[in-house]
Protein backbone atom coordinates (compact mmCIF):
# COMPACT_ATOMS: atom_id res chain seq x y z
CA UNK A 1 0.00 0.00 0.00
CA UNK A 2 1.28 3.27 -0.60
CA UNK A 3 0.85 5.20 2.43
CA UNK A 4 1.89 8.26 1.28
CA UNK A 5 -0.79 8.60 -2.13
CA UNK A 6 -3.33 7.64 0.76
CA UNK A 7 -2.86 10.81 2.45
CA UNK A 8 -2.30 12.84 -0.47
CA UNK A 9 -5.88 11.84 -1.84
CA UNK A 10 -7.05 12.91 1.52
CA UNK A 11 -5.55 15.74 1.96
CA UNK A 12 -7.31 16.91 -1.09
CA UNK A 13 -10.37 16.99 1.36
CA UNK A 14 -10.23 20.10 2.28
CA UNK A 15 -13.78 20.36 4.13
CA UNK A 16 -13.78 19.02 7.76
CA UNK A 17 -17.61 17.71 6.68
CA UNK A 18 -15.92 16.05 3.57
CA UNK A 19 -13.69 14.41 5.97
CA UNK A 20 -15.84 13.18 8.45
CA UNK A 21 -18.43 11.78 6.04
CA UNK A 22 -15.72 9.65 4.86
CA UNK A 23 -14.65 8.70 7.87
CA UNK A 24 -18.12 7.60 8.92
CA UNK A 25 -18.10 5.52 5.65
CA UNK A 26 -14.97 3.74 6.72
CA UNK A 27 -16.43 3.14 10.21
CA UNK A 28 -19.83 1.85 9.23
CA UNK A 29 -17.94 -0.50 6.62
CA UNK A 30 -15.73 -1.75 9.56
CA UNK A 31 -12.70 -0.50 7.48
CA UNK A 32 -9.22 0.34 8.68
CA UNK A 33 -8.93 4.19 9.78
CA UNK A 34 -6.88 4.60 12.42
CA UNK A 35 -3.40 4.98 13.57
CA UNK A 36 -1.42 3.13 15.94
CA UNK A 37 1.20 4.86 17.47
CA UNK A 38 3.21 3.32 19.55
CA UNK A 39 5.61 3.00 22.68
CA UNK A 40 6.83 0.32 23.50
CA UNK A 41 8.84 1.64 25.89
CA UNK A 42 8.73 5.28 27.79
CA UNK A 43 12.50 5.80 27.90
CA UNK A 44 15.23 7.45 25.67
CA UNK A 45 18.92 7.03 25.31
CA UNK A 46 19.84 10.35 24.05
CA UNK A 47 18.53 13.59 25.73
CA UNK A 48 17.88 15.88 22.73
CA UNK A 49 17.73 19.46 23.79
CA UNK A 50 14.74 20.59 21.50
CA UNK A 51 13.05 17.53 23.54
CA UNK A 52 10.99 16.64 26.78
CA UNK A 53 13.79 14.00 27.23
CA UNK A 54 16.19 17.22 28.51
CA UNK A 55 14.19 17.37 31.11
CA UNK A 56 15.14 15.73 34.77
CA UNK A 57 11.78 16.11 35.82
CA UNK A 58 9.79 15.05 32.98
CA UNK A 59 12.40 11.84 32.57
CA UNK A 60 11.07 10.77 35.90
CA UNK A 61 7.68 10.20 34.87
CA UNK A 62 8.58 8.56 31.84
CA UNK A 63 9.02 4.85 32.72
CA UNK A 64 7.53 1.51 31.61
CA UNK A 65 7.73 -1.50 29.42
CA UNK A 66 4.58 -3.46 27.11
CA UNK A 67 5.12 -6.83 27.86
CA UNK A 68 5.01 -9.27 25.23
CA UNK A 69 1.78 -10.62 26.47
CA UNK A 70 0.54 -7.06 26.83
CA UNK A 71 1.60 -6.67 22.95
CA UNK A 72 -0.84 -9.59 21.64
CA UNK A 73 -3.72 -8.19 23.70
CA UNK A 74 -3.27 -4.96 22.35
CA UNK A 75 -2.71 -5.94 18.89
CA UNK A 76 -5.94 -8.18 19.26
CA UNK A 77 -8.12 -5.26 20.22
CA UNK A 78 -6.73 -2.95 17.42
CA UNK A 79 -4.62 -4.07 14.87
CA UNK A 80 -7.71 -5.27 12.97
CA UNK A 81 -8.89 -1.81 11.95
CA UNK A 82 -5.15 -0.08 11.88
CA UNK A 83 -4.45 1.51 8.69
CA UNK A 84 -0.63 2.06 10.22
CA UNK A 85 1.16 1.27 12.62
CA UNK A 86 4.26 3.23 14.12
CA UNK A 87 6.38 2.21 15.94
CA UNK A 88 8.32 4.87 18.38
CA UNK A 89 6.31 8.19 19.23
CA UNK A 90 7.45 9.81 21.79
CA UNK A 91 10.58 7.48 23.20
CA UNK A 92 13.33 5.35 21.88
CA UNK A 93 11.78 2.38 20.50
CA UNK A 94 15.51 0.31 19.78
CA UNK A 95 15.55 0.27 23.63
CA UNK A 96 12.95 -2.31 23.53
CA UNK A 97 14.49 -6.30 23.13
CA UNK A 98 12.10 -7.66 20.44
CA UNK A 99 11.01 -5.08 17.97
CA UNK A 100 11.16 -7.96 15.00
CA UNK A 101 8.64 -9.02 17.04
CA UNK A 102 6.33 -6.14 16.96
CA UNK A 103 6.50 -5.85 13.37
CA UNK A 104 5.54 -9.07 13.10
CA UNK A 105 2.86 -8.85 14.81
CA UNK A 106 1.29 -5.95 12.80
CA UNK A 107 2.02 -7.97 10.11
CA UNK A 108 0.21 -11.06 11.15
CA UNK A 109 -3.00 -8.71 11.80
CA UNK A 110 -2.23 -7.67 7.92
CA UNK A 111 -1.35 -4.03 9.32
CA UNK A 112 -0.98 -2.11 5.50
CA UNK A 113 1.74 -0.07 6.76
CA UNK A 114 4.38 -0.58 9.62
CA UNK A 115 7.06 1.89 10.13
CA UNK A 116 9.76 2.62 12.88
CA UNK A 117 10.83 6.18 14.03
CA UNK A 118 14.29 5.95 15.88
CA UNK A 119 17.07 7.95 16.03
CA UNK A 120 18.71 4.54 15.52
CA UNK A 121 22.40 5.02 17.22
CA UNK A 122 21.53 1.31 19.11
CA UNK A 123 20.08 -0.85 15.94
CA UNK A 124 22.58 -3.28 14.66
CA UNK A 125 22.79 -4.41 10.97
CA UNK A 126 21.51 -7.64 12.02
CA UNK A 127 18.16 -6.11 13.50
CA UNK A 128 17.54 -3.99 10.27
CA UNK A 129 17.68 -7.06 8.03
CA UNK A 130 15.29 -8.91 10.75
CA UNK A 131 12.59 -6.29 10.63
CA UNK A 132 12.78 -5.86 6.67
CA UNK A 133 12.48 -9.34 6.58
CA UNK A 134 9.38 -9.50 8.97
CA UNK A 135 7.86 -6.61 6.64
CA UNK A 136 8.62 -3.58 8.33
CA UNK A 137 7.73 -0.41 5.56
CA UNK A 138 9.63 2.22 6.68
CA UNK A 139 12.38 3.41 8.89
CA UNK A 140 12.49 6.59 9.81
CA UNK A 141 15.36 8.60 10.99
CA UNK A 142 15.53 11.55 13.31
CA UNK A 143 17.97 13.91 13.08
CA UNK A 144 18.68 17.59 13.90
CA UNK A 145 22.38 18.10 12.21
CA UNK A 146 24.14 17.86 8.84
CA UNK A 147 27.44 18.42 10.52
CA UNK A 148 28.69 16.23 13.54
CA UNK A 149 28.95 19.12 16.08
CA UNK A 150 25.64 19.92 15.51
CA UNK A 151 24.41 17.05 15.90
CA UNK A 152 26.14 15.67 18.84
CA UNK A 153 25.41 18.93 20.55
CA UNK A 154 21.36 18.96 19.47
CA UNK A 155 21.29 15.78 20.40
CA UNK A 156 23.03 14.78 23.49
CA UNK A 157 24.34 11.47 23.82
CA UNK A 158 24.08 10.48 20.53
CA UNK A 159 27.26 9.71 18.21
CA UNK A 160 27.32 11.30 14.57
CA UNK A 161 29.94 8.43 13.88
CA UNK A 162 26.83 5.59 14.48
CA UNK A 163 24.54 7.44 12.56
CA UNK A 164 26.65 7.36 9.10
CA UNK A 165 27.20 3.93 10.13
CA UNK A 166 23.32 3.39 10.19
CA UNK A 167 23.27 5.10 7.04
CA UNK A 168 25.32 2.53 5.50
CA UNK A 169 23.91 -0.52 7.07
CA UNK A 170 20.45 0.94 5.73
CA UNK A 171 21.79 1.32 2.13
CA UNK A 172 22.52 -2.70 1.99
CA UNK A 173 19.02 -3.31 3.76
CA UNK A 174 17.39 -1.57 0.47
CA UNK A 175 19.51 -3.23 -1.73
CA UNK A 176 17.99 -6.86 -0.86
CA UNK A 177 14.59 -5.11 -0.03
CA UNK A 178 14.16 -2.57 -2.89
CA UNK A 179 10.65 -1.73 -1.73
CA UNK A 180 12.18 -0.78 2.17
CA UNK A 181 11.06 3.02 2.56
CA UNK A 182 14.11 5.49 4.29
CA UNK A 183 12.74 8.44 5.88
CA UNK A 184 14.16 11.52 7.62
CA UNK A 185 12.61 13.81 10.25
CA UNK A 186 14.92 16.83 10.37
CA UNK A 187 13.47 19.21 12.88
CA UNK A 188 14.55 22.55 11.90
CA UNK A 189 15.85 26.03 14.21
CA UNK A 190 17.73 28.43 13.95
CA UNK A 191 20.95 27.09 14.75
CA UNK A 192 20.33 24.07 12.01
CA UNK A 193 18.50 25.23 9.19
CA UNK A 194 21.43 26.78 7.12
CA UNK A 195 23.34 23.59 6.89
CA UNK A 196 20.56 21.83 5.25
CA UNK A 197 22.37 23.10 1.97
CA UNK A 198 25.19 20.42 3.00
CA UNK A 199 22.29 17.89 2.90
CA UNK A 200 23.37 16.01 -0.26
CA UNK A 201 26.96 15.75 1.30
CA UNK A 202 25.97 13.02 3.59
CA UNK A 203 22.86 11.98 1.97
CA UNK A 204 23.70 12.31 -1.41
CA UNK A 205 24.18 8.45 -1.87
CA UNK A 206 21.76 7.34 0.39
CA UNK A 207 18.70 5.77 -1.32
CA UNK A 208 16.33 7.89 0.30
CA UNK A 209 12.66 7.75 -0.34
CA UNK A 210 11.13 10.32 2.17
CA UNK A 211 12.23 13.87 3.95
CA UNK A 212 10.30 15.78 6.27
CA UNK A 213 11.80 19.21 7.08
CA UNK A 214 9.77 20.43 10.50
CA UNK A 215 10.08 23.67 12.18
CA UNK A 216 10.75 23.54 15.64
CA UNK A 217 8.24 23.47 18.02
CA UNK A 218 7.44 23.33 22.08
CA UNK A 219 7.16 20.30 23.43
CA UNK A 220 7.38 20.49 27.49
CA UNK A 221 9.61 22.21 29.06
CA UNK A 222 13.15 21.19 27.10
CA UNK A 223 16.27 22.32 27.19
CA UNK A 224 16.46 24.12 23.97
CA UNK A 225 14.04 27.65 24.37
CA UNK A 226 14.92 29.38 21.25
CA UNK A 227 11.10 29.25 18.80
CA UNK A 228 11.83 31.53 17.16
CA UNK A 229 10.94 30.71 13.31
CA UNK A 230 11.96 33.89 12.14
CA UNK A 231 15.81 32.91 10.44
CA UNK A 232 13.62 29.71 9.38
CA UNK A 233 11.34 31.86 7.29
CA UNK A 234 14.58 33.83 5.99
CA UNK A 235 15.83 30.84 4.73
CA UNK A 236 13.10 29.57 3.20
CA UNK A 237 13.54 30.68 -0.14
CA UNK A 238 17.88 30.26 -0.66
CA UNK A 239 18.25 26.79 1.35
CA UNK A 240 14.72 25.25 2.01
CA UNK A 241 13.12 25.48 -1.10
CA UNK A 242 16.22 24.57 -3.52
CA UNK A 243 16.45 21.47 -0.82
CA UNK A 244 12.66 20.85 -1.89
CA UNK A 245 13.55 21.03 -5.66
CA UNK A 246 16.56 18.82 -5.75
CA UNK A 247 14.05 16.00 -3.75
CA UNK A 248 11.76 16.26 -6.37
CA UNK A 249 14.21 16.11 -8.91
CA UNK A 250 15.14 12.37 -7.40
CA UNK A 251 11.96 11.39 -6.86
CA UNK A 252 11.98 12.20 -3.08
CA UNK A 253 9.23 12.72 -1.39
CA UNK A 254 9.98 16.36 0.81
CA UNK A 255 7.69 17.28 3.30
CA UNK A 256 8.52 21.12 3.88
CA UNK A 257 6.83 24.55 5.24
CA UNK A 258 6.17 27.18 3.21
CA UNK A 259 6.02 30.71 4.39
CA UNK A 260 2.16 30.78 5.51
CA UNK A 261 2.78 27.30 7.28
CA UNK A 262 5.21 29.15 9.52
CA UNK A 263 2.78 32.63 9.99
CA UNK A 264 0.20 29.80 11.19
CA UNK A 265 2.63 28.28 13.47
CA UNK A 266 3.91 31.99 15.25
CA UNK A 267 0.11 33.02 15.35
CA UNK A 268 -0.68 29.69 17.16
CA UNK A 269 -4.01 29.24 14.84
CA UNK A 270 -6.05 26.59 16.85
CA UNK A 271 -6.11 23.39 14.34
CA UNK A 272 -10.04 23.46 12.55
CA UNK A 273 -9.88 19.42 11.99
CA UNK A 274 -9.06 18.35 15.56
CA UNK A 275 -12.21 15.99 15.73
CA UNK A 276 -10.76 14.40 12.44
CA UNK A 277 -7.13 13.64 14.24
CA UNK A 278 -8.80 12.62 17.59
CA UNK A 279 -10.74 9.70 15.65
CA UNK A 280 -8.11 8.44 13.90
CA UNK A 281 -5.19 8.77 16.32
CA UNK A 282 -4.25 6.25 19.16
CA UNK A 283 -1.54 6.40 21.03
CA UNK A 284 -0.38 3.25 23.21
CA UNK A 285 2.00 2.74 25.51
CA UNK A 286 3.00 1.39 29.11
CA UNK A 287 0.64 4.27 30.55
CA UNK A 288 -1.92 4.47 28.70
CA UNK A 289 -3.76 2.99 25.21
CA UNK A 290 -5.84 4.62 23.51
CA UNK A 291 -8.75 6.54 25.32
CA UNK A 292 -8.67 6.90 28.91
CA UNK A 293 -12.15 4.88 29.53
CA UNK A 294 -10.51 2.44 27.02
CA UNK A 295 -9.87 -1.15 28.54
CA UNK A 296 -7.97 -3.28 26.23
CA UNK A 297 -7.82 -6.45 28.54
CA UNK A 298 -11.70 -6.44 28.11
CA UNK A 299 -12.77 -4.46 25.22
CA UNK A 300 -12.03 -4.20 21.47
CA UNK A 301 -12.56 -1.37 19.13
CA UNK A 302 -16.12 -2.45 17.50
CA UNK A 303 -17.58 -3.34 21.59
CA UNK A 304 -15.72 0.10 22.67
CA UNK A 305 -17.29 2.22 19.52
CA UNK A 306 -20.81 0.62 20.27
CA UNK A 307 -20.21 1.89 23.27
CA UNK A 308 -19.20 5.19 23.20
CA UNK A 309 -21.80 5.14 19.81
CA UNK A 310 -19.31 6.15 17.50
CA UNK A 311 -20.54 5.78 14.23
CA UNK A 312 -23.63 8.39 15.97
CA UNK A 313 -20.58 10.30 17.08
CA UNK A 314 -18.85 11.12 13.78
Amino acid sequence: MDFYRLLKLFGKLKSPKARLLGLYVMHTARRRYIGIYLDPVLSCNFRCKMCYFSDEEKRKEMHGILSEQDMETIAKALFHRALKLQIGCGAEPSLYKNLTGIVRLGKQYNVPYISLTTNGNLLTKEQLFSMAEAGLDEITLSTHGIRKETYEHLMTNGKYDLFLQLLDNLKEVKKQYPDFRIRINYTMNEDNTEELKDFWKVFGDIPLNILQLRPVQEIGNSEYQNFSLQKISELLDSVVNPLVEECKRKGIICMAPEHKNLQILEQETPDKDKTFEELTYCYVSARSCWNEDFDYHTETFESYCRRKRMGKYI
